[in-house]
């Protein structure tokens, strides 16, 4: 059955009614037959019935043109509003999505099976939860999902989200890793013009609640988040100079710095093939496997090095002919002391001296009064055997080992008593206060200037703010899955929300709102969507999914980013 529109001519004027119409088979083909004339309908009852046939299978699309009731009756007295629900960030987080191709992209890599939801659509609700509230998928599912606009935009119902569901979509996701970092690389690069010339390296590290006994990465190891009690991963992540994330990769939890490097290398030139890149490493990647590396197949970098490595250059160091690079910063290019083709670039930062002066002077008031509790032990007789007061002794300066080596310290035995002597090593201590605030760079880069140099290489703090955003903002720490796929999968998912966040950041700068987000972030969680509920005098309701309309301020920056919200939302009909 359908229904069709009339029009009878009446005094010269069109007069239109409606009939329900039935389609039937007979031996010569199919027939129509009027089963009811239903007469006029005025425009509330069109958009009832409008809203009521849509979505439905056989329902006639365009049943009524441009019926949209400009007017109509409605009883104030009842008119409410219902299920409020937070847009403005979830809206802002797909269209990201959208920007960088990711919607489409799971459409292709994760194939649609026989299950009722596509596992492309909730890999998106697992990467725009984590962009808007990073918690767990236990509250994802209980909580988070349906007091949003989620089921509204991607047509999943609350009833579809649940947990064991989210984690089978992180199983998917993880297994396309590399692909998503391709096409990340090769859309970034064309949506801001990203050059891949230099990248930075650097690795942290995320620590475990509970055993992840399961888990052959989980290892303890030097923690970066003060948790050595936990067990941890290792993370690996390449960086643009720009801090847009280049791709990264997971290790065991107590594997060096320096092991990860052949790995990394031999990974991005897979992906990304061999090109002309200048690799940026903190000291920690040093070691001379590593330099091999480099150096092999015509690879360029500009390393940190090991404190102990300025001994080499300290009469560079003494000398003047420094060259100030920055406000408190002073460089000096040096030659290598090997005779070799590296160029040594001497770096003095005032700021980092009163640093190291400030904690150097900590540990050695430390260490003397540590010392001056252990002497007064010894001449109140409380200790009497020298080998508890060397433990003694031995357990301060580990807690304090900064400041352990300017110390001589001497336990003695005199008319039974023990005696502690101690001085402080002129020498080393000399040598400390000099060379405070200064540390040395190698670089195989020889055409470039040392201003040029050491600008490069303190282009890794974006590495780092990578890290401390992703670590605090996303909740890239603690982990709680326990498989090693898991835990993989979910470093995925916050490595593509940082993709976003960095690629809305982007966006703000080219806007002149500043790189940083989290403002309009926040601003966006004040828009809203709501149901309007108007009753008719006809007694149908008219039901408008509306959404709020943004402050005059959030407003302006959405139209200077180009991302404008829309007023209203259609009405699905299965939800």
């Amino acid at each position: 059955m359908f229904l069709r529109r009339k029009c009878r001519n009446k005094d010269g004027k069109p007069h239109y009614y409606w009939s329900l119409v039935e389609t039937y088979r007979t031996s010569s083909g199919p027939r129509q037959r009027t089963v009811a004339y239903l007469g006029d309908v005025d425009e509330a009852v069109q958009l009832g019935v409008k809203d009521t046939a849509e979505g439905h299978v056989g329902h006639q699309p365009g049943l009524f043109k441009n019926t949209e009731p400009e007017w109509t009756e409605v009883d104030i007295r009842r008119v409410h509003t219902e299920r409020s629900r937070r847009f403005g960030d979830i809206w802002v987080a797909l269209e990201l999505m959208k920007k960088l191709g990711l919607t489409d992209l799971f459409d292709r890599l994760i194939p649609q099976t026989r299950e009722k939801i596509r596992w492309s659509s909730v890999a998106e609700v697992l990467i725009i939860s984590r962009f808007c509230e990073p918690k767990s998928e236990l509250f994802i599912a209980e909580q988070f999902y349906r007091g949003t606009a989620l089921c509204d935009l991607l047509g999943i119902s609350e009833n579809d989200i649940y947990d064991n569901r989210l984690y089978r979509a992180l199983d998917k996701l993880v297994k396309q890793k590399e692909k998503i970092q391709e096409h990340l690389k090769e859309r970034l690069g064309t949506l801001f013009d990203l050059q891949y010339d230099i990248l930075l390296y650097d690795v942290t590290s995320t620590y475990f609640e509970g055993e992840a006994g399961i888990n052959s990465k989980a290892q303890r190891g030097y923690s970066r988040d003060s948790r050595p009690d936990c067990k941890q991963v290792c993370i690996g992540l390449v960086v643009t100079k720009d801090g847009f994330p280049f791709g990264y990769e997971m290790f065991e939890g107590n594997k060096h710095d320096s092991k990860t490097v052949e790995t990394i290398i031999e990974k991005m030139e897979s992906l990304y093939g061999k090109s002309d890149r200048i690799w940026i490493m903190d000291r920690g990647m040093v070691s001379m496997e590593n330099l091999e590396l480099l150096n092999s197949e015509g690879r360029r970098y500009i390393i940190g090095t090991p404190k102990a490595q300025l001994r080499k250059f300290e009469k560079e160091l003494l000398s003047g002919d420094w060259q100030e690079v920055h406000e408190g910063v002073e460089v000096k290019l040096c030659p290598s002391p090997n005779g070799g083709a590296e160029a040594f670039i001497l770096c003095r930062s005032k700021d980092r001296q009163k640093k190291e002066e400030a904690i150097h002077n900590r540990f050695i008031t430390r260490i003397e009064e540590g010392l001056k509790k252990i002497e007064k032990s010894c001449t109140d007789g409380r200790v009497k055997n020298p080998s508890i007061v060397e433990r003694r002794i031995g357990r301060l300066l580990e807690r304090n080992q900064r400041g352990a080596l300017l110390f001589n310290i001497e336990v003695k035995e005199l008319d039974g008593s023990l005696k502690i002597a101690w001085s402080v090593h002129k020498e080393i201590s000399d040598w400390a206060r000099v060379s405070e605030g200064c540390y040395l760079l190698r670089s195989n880069v020889v055409d470039w200037t040392p201003e040029e140099l050491w600008k490069a290489y303190i282009q890794l703090t974006k590495a780092e703010e990578a890290f401390r955003l992703q670590k605090h903002d996303l909740k890239l720490r603690p982990v709680w899955h326990q498989r090693e796929d898991r835990v993989n999968a979910h470093i995925l998912v916050c490595f593509i929300t940082y993709v976003l966040w960095k690629t809305l950041g982007r966006m703000c700068n080219n806007a002149d709102l500043g790189d940083e987000p989290r403002k309009i972030i926040e601003l966006l969680k004040g828009i809203t969507l709501v149901d309007v509920i108007l009753p008719t005098r006809k007694g149908i309701d008219i039901k408008l999914r509306c959404i709020s309309k943004p402050e005059k301020d959030l407003a302006m920056m959405l139209q200077r980013l180009q991302l404008i919200p829309p007023s209203r939302l259609d009405l699905p009909s299965d939800l």
